[in-house]
C-alpha cells in the first residue's frame, strides 16, 4: 500500500521532519506543563554517582546469556544509561543553562564506546537461529535496541548540537559517525528479517525498527534527498510487510501489550513519512484497516489497568498516553483521543520515568512527543467528551461484542461480564498454545485469566520454548486429554487450529472444533471431535460447554486469581462469582505460587489452578 503510493522515479519534493521546536525556542520549551518535573527529574539524576548513572556493561554480563540465558542483568544496565540520558537531556532543554552537559557527555562516551548497541539476546543476523557469542563491531545487527539507541543518539544530536559542541568539541562528530557506521549504513546495505521479506511474516519488530531508523536519517541527513529517497523506498517496503499479516479488522495477533511497539510505532513511522514527502502518503490514513489498528486497544480493555490478554502479554499493558491520542486525532477517532486522554490525565508517570519495564523511557522522541502534545491532550480531556465506553446493556440490548475474524477473537461485553474468546491457531508472534481459550472479568475484576508470560530468558524464543509452564495450552483454559497418563496438549504451529468457528446468535459467544488444536495429525488417539461453545446466556450468566467423542478421561483448567472453593458440584470464586458444573468426575483445585518478577507486576504471590475431569460432555455456567 505506501510503496505503492509512493513514485519511486519522480524526483523527492524536499520535506523535512521537525519532530519538535528546537531549543532555540524558548517560548515552545519553557510554556511545557511538565517543564519543572521534568527538570527535577534530570538533576536528580545528574547528582547520582557516574557509577549508577552509567551502570558498568563488562563482558562477563554480556557472555551471562550464553552461559545462563539470563537476560535482565546486561538488559538492566544497558537500560538504565539510555533512560537517565533522556532524563538529562530533558532537564537540560528546559533549563537551557549548560549545567547538565558533562552529565550529559558523559553518558553519550559511554554509549558511543559500546563494543554492541543490540542486545545479546539479538545478536544473530539470521532469523530464528542461535545467538553469535560476541557481537562483530565491522558488521553490526540493527535490532530493536540497537535502532532505539540511534534514535536516542540522533534526537539529542538534534537538540543539542550547538552545546555539545562548545562543551566537549568533536563529539557531534563522533556521534554522527557512530550512527552512520551502526545504523544508516547497514540499514541502506543489509538486510535484516525484520525489513520483510515477501509473504514472510513480520511482527512488532518491523515497524518498530523502522520508525527508530527514520528517526535517526531524518535527523542526521535531512537534506540528503538520494539518502532519504533509498530509506523512504526500504521503509516503506517493510511497513507494508507488516500491514500484510493484519485482517481489515486491524487485530493485533500479539495482543494489547504489544500494541505499542506495533500501531505506536508504525503511526510515527507514517507521521515521518509524510513529513519527508509531503502529500504522498496522506491518504493511507483514511484506511479502513489502519483505522482499525488504531482503535484496536480500546475493545481489548476491560477495566481500569485490565486488559484481555493472550499469549505473551500481560493483563495489565499499561496506560494510554500521547502517542495513543495524537494517533487518534490524526485518524479523527474520538473513540482512541477520549480513552487516551482519559489515561493520560490519571497517569501520575506519563513519561514512563519510573516504568516496571526497564526497557521504558529510553527513546528520548516519545519524551518530547509527549512534552509538547501534553497541554493539548489536557485541555481536550476537560471538555466534557461524549461518552465512547460500550454501552449499558438494556434489555433490548443483550451484548456488545467484537469480533476479530482473521484472527478468530471476540471481545463480549454483557451485564456484569466481559469475556475474550480466542479461536485462532497456534502460529501467532509471541505465540502460547491457547486456541480456544477464555479470559473472563467480573465487575471489571479477573476471574478466569491468562497468565501471560514470565521475564524473558534465552529460553523464552528458542525451540524449548513450549517447555516453558505458562506456554502450555494445560496451564490456560483449555483441556488436557489423559491426564493421568499421556497428558496430551496442544502443540504449537498453524495446523494446529480451530475450525467450524461460528458466532453465537446475536454474536453472544463463539462455538469451534479446537480436535485439530490438539491432534492435527492424530497426535491424541480416538479423538475427532472436541466441540466448545462459550457464550452469555438471556440471563446474563457466561457457559462453558465442551463436548468431545474422547473415551478417555479430559481434565479442563481453569486459571484464576480468586481462590477457588468447591463443593460439591460447584464452585466458588472468592465473592466475585460461582459457577455451576453438570458432567463433572471430580473437582481438584491447587495454589501456584508466583515468584517472577514479570508476571508479579499482575499478579499476587499465589494464582489457583482447578481441575475439573470428566467423560464426554461438561457444561459450566458462572453467574
Amino acid at each position: 500500500m505506501l510503496y505503492e503510493l509512493y513514485d519511486h522515479e519522480k524526483p523527492l519534493t524536499p520535506g523535512h521532519w521537525i519532530p519538535c521546536p528546537p531549543i532555540s525556542d524558548r517560548a515552545a520549551w519553557d510554556a511545557l506543563p511538565s517543564g519543572d518535573q521534568l527538570v527535577e527529574t534530570g538533576f536528580r539524576i545528574s547528582r547520582k554517582s557516574a557509577a549508577v548513572r552509567i551502570p558498568p556493561l563488562p563482558l562477563s554480563l554480556w557472555t551471562e546469556f550464553l552461559r545462563t540465558g539470563n537476560r535482565s542483568h546486561y538488559e538492566k544496565s544497558y537500560f538504565a544509561r539510555r533512560r537517565c540520558l533522556c532524563s538529562l537531556v530533558m532537564a537540560e532543554c528546559i533549563e537551557h543553562q549548560g549545567r547538565l552537559l558533562p552529565a550529559i557527555t558523559d553518558s553519550i562516551w559511554a554509549i558511543l564506546e559500546e563494543s554492541a548497541w543490540q542486545l545479546p539476546a539479538h545478536n544473530s543476523y539470521l532469523r530464528d537461529t542461535p545467538q553469535l557469542p560476541l557481537p562483530d563491531p565491522a558488521h553490526p545487527v540493527i535490532d530493536l535496541f540497537a535502532a532505539e539507541t540511534g534514535a536516542l543518539l540522533s534526537m539529542v544530536y538534534y537538540l543539542l548540537k550547538p552545546q555539545l559542541e562548545k562543551h566537549a568539541p568533536s563529539i557531534t562528530r563522533r556521534m554522527k559517525s557512530e550512527l552512520d557506521r551502526r545504523i544508516v549504513r547497514p540499514y541502506l546495505h543489509t538486510h535484516f528479517w525484520w525489513m520483510g521479506n515477501g509473504d514472510e511474516p513480520m511482527c512488532n519488530w518491523t515497524p518498530w525498527c523502522t520508525q527508530n531508523v527514520l528517526i535517526t536519517v531524518s535527523t542526521l541527513h535531512p537534506s540528503d534527498l538520494k539518502m532519504l529517497r533509498a530509506v523512504i523506498r526500504k521503509a516503506t517496503y517493510s511497513l507494508d510487510c507488516f500491514l500484510k499479516d493484519y485482517g481489515t479488522d486491524g487485530c493485533c495477533s500479539e495482543g494489547a501489550q504489544y500494541y505499542r511497539h506495533a500501531a505506536l510505532t508504525f503511526y510515527n513511522a507514517l507521521e515521518i513519512l509524510c513529513s519527508l514527502a509531503p502529500g504522498v502518503f496522506d491518504s493511507a490514513w483514511s484506511d479502513k484497516k489502519i483505522r482499525n489498528i488504531a482503535e484496536y486497544i480500546a475493545y481489548m480493555h476491560v477495566s481500569g489497568p485490565w486488559y484481555l490478554n493472550f499469549s505473551d502479554c500481560s493483563p495489565m499493558a499499561g496506560l494510554r498516553g500521547a502517542r495513543e491520542y495524537l494517533f487518534g486525532k490524526r485518524i479523527s477517532s474520538s473513540l482512541l483521543t477520549s480513552f487516551a486522554a482519559e489515561d493520560f490525565c490519571k497517569d501520575p508517570d506519563p513519561f514512563r520515568f519510573t516504568a516496571p519495564d526497564d526497557s521504558e523511557g529510553i527513546n528520548l522522541f516519545y519524551l518530547v512527543q509527549t512534552a509538547f502534545a501534553e497541554a493539548e491532550i489536557r485541555a481536550f480531556h476537560a471538555v466534557p467528551q461524549v461518552s465512547v465506553k460500550a454501552p449499558a446493556i438494556s434489555d433490548s440490548d443483550f451484548c456488545d461484542s467484537h469480533f476479530y475474524e482473521k484472527n478468530g477473537l471476540l471481545t463480549c461485553r454483557c451485564g456484569a461480564f466481559t469475556a475474550g474468546i480466542k479461536a485462532g491457531n497456534n502460529a501467532d508472534s509471541h505465540n502460547h498454545n491457547d486456541t480456544g481459550s477464555i479470559t473472563l472479568y467480573k465487575n471489571g475484576l479477573p476471574l478466569l485469566i491468562d497468565i501471560g508470560v514470565e521475564s524473558y530468558t534465552r529460553k523464552t524464543f528458542s525451540p524449548q520454548r513450549y517447555e516453558i509452564w505458562t506456554m502450555q495450552s494445560s496451564w490456560h483454559n483449555l483441556p488436557e486429554f489423559d491426564p493421568e497418563g499421556a497428558a496430551f496438549m496442544q502443540l504449537p504451529g498453524a495446523e494446529y487450529c480451530a475450525r467450524s468457528v461460528r458466532l453465537c446468535e446475536g454474536a453472544c459467544g463463539l462455538s469451534m472444533d479446537l480436535t485439530a488444536a490438539y491432534s492435527a495429525h492424530g497426535e491424541v488417539p480416538e479423538l475427532s471431535s472436541y466441540l466448545r461453545n462459550a457464550r452469555f446466556l438471556p440471563d446474563r450468566s457466561f457457559q462453558i460447554s465442551d463436548e468431545t467423542d474422547y473415551p478417555g478421561l479430559i481434565a479442563l483448567t481453569l486459571m484464576s486469581r480468586e481462590k477457588a472453593s468447591v463443593s460439591g458440584s460447584s464452585i466458588q470464586f472468592g465473592t466475585l462469582a460461582a459457577s455451576a458444573v453438570t458432567g463433572a468426575k471430580r473437582i481438584t483445585t491447587e495454589e501456584i505460587p508466583i515468584r517472577d518478577a514479570r508476571l508479579r507486576t499482575a499478579w499476587p504471590e499465589i494464582l489457583y489452578r482447578t481441575r475439573i475431569y470428566f467423560h464426554h460432555k461438561l457444561t459450566l455456567q458462572l453467574v
